[in-house]
């Protein structure tokens, strides 16, 4: 061995490895610094240290290869000996040795921590005297949720994930587990007239540790700093940096007016509600439209009014000009007091891509807003859609797994993935999917429906005969109809399947396809 430490002195690689460590050193110094200022995203400086730790080996051979003379570069010269190959084998695996070690100490936070930085906020508990005061409660929880999205160091559950489960539920680490999260936020609100007092706390599953805790006694008017604090304690208790931009996006307010972001709260809870029933949804253009009137400078509220009219019309519950036109009117009015913040920005997304059917400039906007909103599910929900409907499938699952990680208990964006694989003909992971789905909604007959079409697609006669027979056919699921309509054909029952049609000709629809439901993209 002591031949193999003369011969690195020799050829001068102890040298260069020493220049390589400053130099890597100030390097990353730099980007840590910089990085932030110029509100690049966290994976740049893990990308940094990374092409830094594999240079390092490279540096070493090309040291231990060449040397630099005043004639220029040149191969150093060989000594006798029968170890030469044995001693450059031993530089690699030492340059690997201390590159992997380096990266031990140096990406910890970054890479090897990054299940730590992940949170679910759970529903918030209702204590207010007054029952009717729960929509309070679920648009904190709501606006919590919108402003953990804007930090792109944080894994952010959606709220479509968590409302499943109840306030203070007792097994946090198997609600954990289901989610893919390490730390879990509970709270309670109680609201009495203009007062309103906040419990939160934070709890780390995995080692069962409280991490924070706070209680906020604030009036009515100050509940924005309540919600901005307790996004900001989450993060500073995870650990997870903020750009100047994102500093700046929780600190906003969206209006000054409290009674009309009282009246927001309960649009958005009838909208959060919904399930795409009209009546739910024209409740929460009723409170929207309040608080628009209270505050004609609500630009959030103005553009959550503009996603709804724009919903209603791409569901052709109303697709008359009148919608439409609302629903340009408040998102022009949006435009006009806040035309770059996320919110504006994402429902001139849903507008191009719902009403004008613009799908290039859609895909554009919701391109810029996945830029502002890291952690929301809602974005790449939409560009998978996009996608799709151009043809892209692969691109479209890309953007879907990504959802899901975001939002893994979303039964619809579960199904839409679920049948892109299908399409795809990777029917061992659409099953997978659709189980997943069902685990959350067992009797949901239409997708009990597209997982019996995969054993229809696979020659599995007996096993789609199996789940087609929990489906009643009196359902208003088109879906389901079709596919047992389909087990009819596939098993030559075709006087069955006449019989059925001819019943009830009054009641069928024209079935156009699962896509129709890529365009209800609300709540996700």
């Amino acid at each position: 061995m002591s031949g193999f430490f003369e011969e690195l002195q020799r050829r001068k690689v102890y040298r260069v490895a020493a220049a390589y460590i400053v130099a890597a050193g100030f390097l990353i110094q730099i980007a840590s610094a910089a990085f932030p200022a110029w509100e690049l995203p966290n994976w740049s400086l893990r990308l940094v240290i990374v092409l830094l730790l594999i240079g390092f080996p490279i540096a070493l051979i090309l040291a231990w290869a060449y040397d630099i003379t005043p004639q220029g570069i040149q191969g150093t010269p060989t000594t006798p000996g029968a170890h030469r190959r044995r001693n450059l084998i031993l530089l690699i695996a030492l340059a690997v040795i201390i590159s992997a070690s380096a990266g031990f100490f140096l990406l910890p936070r970054s890479i090897w921590q990054k299940i730590y930085k992940s949170v679910a906020v759970l529903p918030f508990q209702n204590l207010s005297s007054d029952r009717d005061n729960a929509y309070f409660a679920d648009g904190i929880q709501e606006e919590v949720l919108t402003r953990l999205a804007k930090i792109g160091d944080l894994k952010v559950i959606s709220r479509t994930s968590t409302q499943g489960y109840q306030s203070e539920p007792g097994n946090l680490a198997e609600i954990a587990k289901q989610l893919g999260v390490a730390n879990i936020l509970e709270g309670s609100v109680q609201k009495a007239g203009n007062q309103v007092r906040v419990n939160v706390h934070l709890v780390n599953v995995q080692t069962g540790s409280q991490l924070w805790a706070e209680t906020y006694d604030r009036n009515l008017s100050d509940i924005f700093s309540v919600e901005t604090e307790i996004a900001k304690g989450i993060a500073d208790s995870l650990q997870a940096k903020l750009t100047g931009r994102e500093e700046q996006a929780l600190a906003a307010k969206p209006t000054v007016n409290p009674q009309a972001y009282d009246a927001y709260l309960r649009g958005l809870a009838f909208e959060a509600r919904s399930n795409y029933s009209s009546d739910a949804l024209f409740k929460a253009i009723e409170f929207y439209d309040l608080a628009v009137r209270l505050d004609p400078n609500f630009a959030l509220a103005w553009a959550r009014l503009s996603g709804v009219h724009a919903l209603l019309y791409s569901n052709r519950r109303d697709t008359t000009a009148a919608r439409r036109d609302a629903a340009k009117e408040a998102l022009e009015n949006a435009q006009r007091v806040q035309p770059n913040s996320p919110e504006t920005l994402l429902f001139t997304g849903y507008y191009q891509y719902w009403v004008l059917q613009d799908y290039g400039l859609a895909k554009a906007t919701f391109g810029r807003v996945s830029k502002m909103l890291p952690g929301n599910s809602e974005v790449l929900y939409a560009l998978g859609a996009i996608a799709r409907s151009e043809g892209h499938w692969d691109e479209s699952v890309a953007y879907w797994e990504r959802g899901l990680a975001l939002n893994p208990r979303n039964t619809a964006l579960l199904t839409e993935v679920a049948f892109t694989y299908a399409a795809l003909r990777q029917f061992p992971t659409a099953e997978k999917l659709y189980d997943r789905a069902l685990d959350i909604l067992p009797n949901e007959v239409s997708i009990m429906a597209l997982k019996a079409s995969i054993y229809q697609a696979e020659g599995n006669l007996q096993e789609a005969a199996k789940l087609l027979a929990r489906v009643n056919l009196e359902t208003n699921s088109d879906v389901a109809v079709r596919i047992r309509l389909t087990q009819w054909r596939l098993e030559r029952h075709h006087t069955e399947a006449t019989h059925w049609v001819q019943g009830r000709q009054d009641r069928l629809r024209l079935f156009s396809g699962i896509d129709k439901g890529s365009k209800q993209l609300g709540n996700a």
